[in-house]
């Protein structure tokens, strides 16, 4: 395999944000491992990246501007049961007068008269007391008029207050705030551990980039020493002309090899600053070293259940193995005992139990999502109850024909210039009670249930589903993990040989009994092999990230 196509693939496999990223032994970022950028390099740890990561992360802030823009939801959604209070102003010029028809002579009979006969005239004259008594005359029918009640300019202020007293849809969306701040918050935790994952992910790409850099540079030390031996040699007469310059292609090729190597780590540091939120112009130099990032295969094979292909270990006793014969490794025994499992699609015994629903983020938050669904039933169910609220208003209004007589604000002591009362602002007042029972909604709200029933049942066929990805994912994420062990310790050995095989050569080499194209050939599988085993490095820490997520460990890691 092509080194420096192993190397592409490494970067490539960075690139992708999809491919979940942690640390190995992480804990919550801590606000103290925060680094801030500075003018000159920043160190940067592993610890220190995810940190500054997930307070910096445009893209993680915008999630937190979530979880506060649900805060003032919930707000809002108190803030109804709070009292209401209004003011209200208004002052209208009725340029035309609404007109209305009134019937006058609905209001009281028709004219009065006096009637005075001759008799009466005559007993007046004789001095006699003459009693005369008015009498109505019949009315004459008369059509309705046009009347225009008020005065060409109004106004009105007043205050109101409304106060709910009882509503059963608003004491449940009280309980359903809650839950709706929790859910904010979980898919804030979601996002932070997507953060963990792509930085993880970007910091070990570096690391990997960064130790093959310096191996590619030795490699060019020790090719060099061999180039300068063997033209030495040459000049000696020792050795043709044709050996030193196959040693020089090889030298050339592995210069150009470093260089892109060279420009593929400064790009995975600039995409461990995109996944940080750093400036691309901060400077950083990376404190943690591969070495110390490479995981315990061992201690892992242990959790996993797993053989060993070296010494056949399960590492743990809860797992069965067959009896082992002389000279016999349990190697095979334990590879029978996993295809068993695997065929019966159950678990292995050493990861039975292991696996807990409740650690993956997605499963909390399936839940929440349960409980607001819950709660949106109920809302829907109290929107029978009656509503009752306590209202209270207290104001004035008052007309006049000019604007200046309205703007006076004559109250009921105001007297004119002949003494008459000439008020024209009046008080108002008011107090209550609102009751609203909702009677028939042409089966709206019956609809509105029926629709919450379905989508509860929805989220709960959910569980199911997710129960079964989570458990595929475990499955699968053990399996390439164990995979990418067994890949690592082949290639530490392929690379222990190689490294062997060309330190030999060499030395048959100076001593004149081996070939230069040998030596050649010796350091091409070497540099192979050395590809070979950080890439299986790189996978084995990928692996570990993965398992961790299906296992819900590394959501464990970010609440701590």
């Amino acid at each position: 395999m092509n080194t420096l196509l192993r190397t592409r693939f490494l970067l490539v496999a960075a690139l992708s944000a999809a491919v979940p990223q942690a640390l190995l032994a992480q804990t919550r970022p801590n606000a103290a491992l925060v680094t801030t950028p500075t003018a000159g390099t920043m160190p940067l740890s592993l610890q220190q990246a995810i940190s500054y990561a997930v307070q910096n992360k445009p893209s993680l802030l915008s999630t937190r501007l979530g979880e506060a823009t649900a805060a003032a939801k919930v707000g809002e959604i108190k803030s109804a049961g709070l009292p209401q209070v209004n003011v209200a102003a208004t002052v209208s010029d009725n340029f035309k007068l609404q007109k209305s028809l009134v019937d006058f002579s609905a209001l009281g009979g028709g004219s009065s008269a006096t009637p005075l006969t001759a008799a009466d005239i005559a007993a007046a004259q004789s001095g006699q007391t003459v009693n005369i008594k008015p009498i109505t005359l019949p009315s004459t029918p008369q059509p309705p008029s046009a009347f225009a009640f008020g005065l060409q300019y109004a106004g009105n202020a007043s205050a109101s207050v409304s106060q709910l007293l009882f509503d059963g849809a608003y004491l449940i969306g009280l309980k359903a705030a809650k839950v709706y701040t929790e859910l904010a918050q979980k898919q804030t935790q979601q996002a932070e551990i997507d953060v963990v994952e792509q930085v993880s992910k970007a910091y070990y790409s570096t690391l990997v980039a960064r130790s093959r850099l310096a191996l590619l540079a030795r490699n060019v030390q020790r090719l060099d020493t061999v180039l300068f031996q063997t033209n030495q040699t040459f000049k000696a007469g020792f050795a043709e002309k044709l050996d030193v310059d196959r040693l020089r292609v090889q030298r050339n090729n592995l210069v150009v090899e470093q260089q892109k190597a060279q420009r593929l780590t400064e790009l995975s540091v600039a995409l461990l600053k995109f996944q940080m939120g750093l400036p691309q112009q901060q400077a950083v130099q990376l404190t943690d070293s591969l070495g110390a990032a490479v995981v315990d295969a061992g201690a892992l094979r242990q959790r996993l259940g797993a053989a060993s292909l070296t010494n056949g270990g399960a590492g743990l006793d809860a797992v069965p193995t067959a009896p082992v014969a002389p000279g016999q490794t349990d190697v095979a025994a334990q590879n029978r005992l996993d295809q068993q499992n695997a065929l019966s699609g159950g678990r292995p015994i050493a990861a039975l139990g292991a696996l807990n629903y409740n650690n993956r983020i997605e499963f909390s938050t399936l839940e929440t999502q349960q409980a607001l669904a819950g709660l949106d039933l109920r809302n829907r169910q109290a929107g029978a109850y009656p509503r009752l609220v306590l209202t209270g208003a207290y104001g004035f209004t008052g007309s006049a024909k000019t604007p200046g007589d309205l703007f006076a604000f004559r109250g009921p002591d105001s007297r004119n210039s002949n003494g008459f009362a000439n008020q024209n602002w009046f008080g108002f007042g008011n107090v209550g009670l609102s009751l609203q029972v909702p009677v028939f909604d042409g089966f709206r709200r019956k609809y509105l249930v029926q629709q919450s029933r379905l989508q509860q049942q929805t989220i709960e066929k959910g569980f199911e589903t997710l129960k079964q990805s989570i458990d595929l994912q475990d499955a699968q994420s053990r399996t390439t993990l164990i995979n990418a062990l067994d890949v690592l310790d082949n290639q530490k050995a392929n690379l222990d040989l190689a490294t062997d095989v060309a330190r030999v050569t060499r030395i048959k080499f100076n001593a004149g009994v081996g070939s230069n194209l040998e030596v050649i050939t010796a350091e091409t599988d070497l540099r192979s092999a050395q590809t070979n085993y950080y890439g299986a490095i790189y996978d084995v820490l990928v692996a570990k990230v993965d398992r961790d997520k299906a296992t819900g460990e590394l959501f464990n890691q970010v609440k701590k």
